[in-house]
């Protein structure tokens, strides 16, 4: 053994690599200036020999350490470009740069930021970065792992030996950074962790932008850069939009069952791209809503147990296939709105539980970490790091996808430290009570930041429990939510409309009871996938009746949510009336179509859309209560309602009729605003939908007799079971008396 050399090499640095416990492996395995040289020292197990190439030079490195701990002291005092030039047991040979040589590429005023949980651009630094440092091409891997002992990257380049490529950890920051010089596009890596029990598992990289194809679990090192997007007049146009007062029909769609192929394998991004567009286009939505496509191991939880929060689920194909999936429909005029999942997160091993060897992203007492119900992990909120990884989330789907906004699942069971807990199985907040301060504070940041960085995107609340403020801004001690689904509104309905007609009088407080909290948060009104699922039964088969009675009152559910103020959802197949409830491994009955009455179903949702987005009364002052009037709302015996949907402007106001009985009402009188002409221009009962195709065909001129506590009213024919919506159209013209007629006509004469 060369002295020199010998006297230079710490033994005790070379043990904890060899034993693969370090976490500061750049002090030993970089090159170094010494007064005798450069030393350089590097491990490779299995390597029969190894040589330093400088330039036309080599230098031969000597084994130090059998276990394949190689060293070499060349001359110079100046680090040299150098590349190790390997050969291994089995003969194979190779040629790299010294990963080691590299300084980390994060500042220490990001390091700080995350700490405070404020670096909204954490995605740019932790993960896999194909990048250039130095003039050399490779990937920066980065990850945050504070109370592991030792974090290797490991990989098919590596022989996934985790000894090879230990990484370097960044102060008290808890991350751990390495560069490796070659790797491209498309590798395959884990995180190899040794805890500070002694435990050593792997890791997939919470910030990883791809998985490989399941069954496998690696992340897979990408670029996100590469793809050239066309919706820059859509983006543009988004940061000028205010959908507070605009039409927003929701189509909410699972891509995997929506259609399949002929062989009953799924579509990916890019051929569901067309598909997608040109029904959405049809059926005349203004919006898609995608169940999770973030990355999930199993499709039995619909994808909300995510193990991928920054990459799209492969199993419909590669980032840049999501990319372009968004820029077309963009390019169509349809927004994209994803389901996201802060809430919890699954149990796998290879995923975000226990990631250190401690609860690091999970909240570490049980009765506030674990979810009773799901079975799942819940997020630490107050954990500065956990908030940063789930708010630079959302902005990573907005910024780095173009999404158009988020609806955020289960917000309820963050909200309450009791949510699906028995007594004393929850904790208290520090006031005693059930509200999860630290959730609050998260959304409340949450809400704040997202609104700065992404104008125009939304953010929605599923939440349940009637927690106040969900959609209060911020500023005002709320939330600051764009939307909240109308949950309460939704079984409201659907239990007054699952009963049959003559029962419905004693129920008819279920229709108006939403109206008294209808301002009290900016809501969407929603038939969604938790409606018709697990036993539930589709829309159709709620409603009482034989099937032309059951499609008589699903025509009248789906006006009314039309008529109602608030922003309208939609699940899949619920539009042509599909009979089966949703099974997430079965196809849409799309064969169902081949029959006239789902046909005529089909075709009245998408003329009920279309009738929706041309008339501003229905969108501008949703959440005005200027923009509702009732005319009656007390007719239980009847099953009637009748309601104004309003704006500023007196011309646009459209008077609703709403039948929920069978019963035919002709030479029926209702109160109006205002005196003119009344013209019907929607009728839910329509032959072409499968109706009686009674109506009212007529202008109705308003008279002065007194009806529903208004001076004018009009007469009009109500169909059974029907929405009917009338325009304004204006005052018509007082009708003259003989003698004005007659003093007219002798004016007429005498000019003449």
């Amino acid at each position: 053994m060369n002295e020199r050399l010998y006297n230079l090499m710490d033994w005790a640095e070379i043990e904890a690599v060899t034993y693969a416990e370090t976490d500061n492996p750049h002090s030993l395995l970089g090159a170094q200036v010494t007064d005798e040289g450069i030393l350089i020292q590097t491990f490779v197990p299995t390597a029969a020999a190894i040589s330093v190439v400088c330039g036309k030079k080599t230098y031969p490195m000597e084994l130090e350490d059998e276990a394949g701990f190689f060293a070499a002291l060349i001359p110079g005092k100046r680090i040299p470009s150098y590349t190790l030039q390997v050969t291994f047991d089995s003969g194979d040979t190779a040629c790299w740069q010294n990963p080691y040589d590299f300084e980390p590429q994060i500042t220490e005023k990001e390091l700080k930021r995350f700490r405070a949980g404020i670096c909204y651009d954490i995605y740019e630094k932790l993960g896999a970065h194909p990048m250039t440092v130095k003039g050399v091409p490779g990937v920066y891997f980065a990850v945050w792992a504070p109370h592991a002992m030792r974090v290797s990257l490991v990989g098919d380049f590596d022989l996934w030996d985790g000894r090879r490529l230990p990484m370097r950890r960044l102060s008290d920051s808890g991350i751990f950074e390495l560069f490796v010089p070659g790797l491209p596009v498309g590798t395959l890596y884990k995180y190899e962790i040794k805890a500070k029990n002694g435990l050593v598992f792997l890791k997939v990289d919470p910030y990883a932008n791809e998985t490989e194809e399941q069954p496998g679990t690696a992340s897979v090192v990408t670029e996100l850069s590469g793809f050239e997007w066309k919706d820059q007049d859509w983006m543009a146009g988004r940061k000028k939009h205010d959908l507070k007062k605009e039409a927003m029909a929701v189509y909410e769609m699972h891509l995997a069952s929506w259609k399949k192929k002929e062989n009953g394998e799924i579509y990916n991004f890019r051929e569901l791209a067309p598909l997608v567009a040109s029904y959405v286009k049809k059926m005349n939505y203004t919006h898609v809503e995608l169940m999770p496509v973030m990355e999930h191991f199993s499709e039995e939880f619909w994808g909300y147990q995510v193990t991928g929060y920054y990459a799209p689920a492969r199993q419909y194909g590669t980032p840049e296939d999501f990319m372009y999936f968004m820029d077309y429909l963009h390019r169509e005029g349809i927004g994209v709105i994803l389901d996201w999942v802060p809430a919890h997160f699954p149990k796998y091993d290879f995923g975000l539980g226990g990631f250190d060897g401690t609860c690091l992203y999970e909240h570490p007492d049980p009765r506030r970490g674990i979810h009773p119900e799901w079975g799942t992990y819940v997020f630490d909120y107050g954990k500065p790091e956990v908030s940063n990884f789930l708010i630079a989330n959302a902005l990573f789907w907005a910024e780095k996808y173009h999404a158009d906004g988020l609806r955020m699942n289960a917000v309820a069971s963050m909200l309450y430290l009791d949510y699906g807990r028995q007594g004393g199985e929850w904790a208290a907040n520090m006031y005693g009570g059930n509200e999860n301060l630290e959730a609050v504070e998260f959304f409340k940041h949450l809400n704040s930041i997202f609104k700065k960085k992404e104008p125009g995107a939304v953010l929605i609340a599923e939440e349940s429990a009637a927690w106040p403020g969900v959609t209060t801004p911020v500023e005002e001690d709320g939330l600051g939510f764009d939307f909240k689904w109308n949950t309460g509104w939704t079984d409201d309905l659907l239990g007054y409309m699952s009963l049959d007609p003559i029962f419905r009088g004693y129920h008819h407080g279920e229709l108006t009871f939403s109206m008294i909290y209808a301002y009290s948060e900016d809501y969407m009104l929603t038939f969604s996938h938790d409606d018709i699922v697990n036993g539930k039964e589709s829309m159709i088969r709620k409603m009482p009746g034989r099937t032309a009675q059951q499609e008589a009152n699903l025509r009248v559910a789906y006006a009314y949510m039309v008529a109602h103020p608030g922003k309208k959802l939609l699940f899949m197949g619920q539009e042509f009336a599909q009979e089966e409830d949703w099974k997430a491994e079965k196809e849409l009955e799309w064969d169902l179509l081949e029959k006239e009455e789902h046909l005529e179903m089909q075709r009245f949702v998408s003329e009920l859309n279309d009738f929706y987005r041309k008339h501003p009364a229905l969108y501008r002052m949703d959440y005005d209560p200027e923009g509702f009037e009732w005319i009656n709302s007390i007719s239980a015996n009847e099953n009637m309602l009748v309601f104004t949907r309003n704006t500023e402007k007196k011309e646009d106001t459209l008077l609703v009729v709403a039948n929920f009985s069978p019963v035919t009402y002709e030479k029926h009188t209702v109160g109006v605003l205002w005196p003119g002409k009344y013209k019907e221009i929607f009728n839910s009962d329509r032959k072409e939908y499968g109706g009686s195709g009674a109506g009212n065909p007529r202008v109705k001129q308003s008279r002065k007799e007194e009806c529903d506590g208004r001076k004018d009213s009009i007469t009009i024919t109500v169909p059974p079971m029907s929405v009917l919506f009338f325009a304004y159209t204006g005052t018509a013209p007082r009708a003259a008396t003989n003698r004005e007629a007659k003093m007219d006509n002798k004016k007429k004469q005498e000019e003449l």
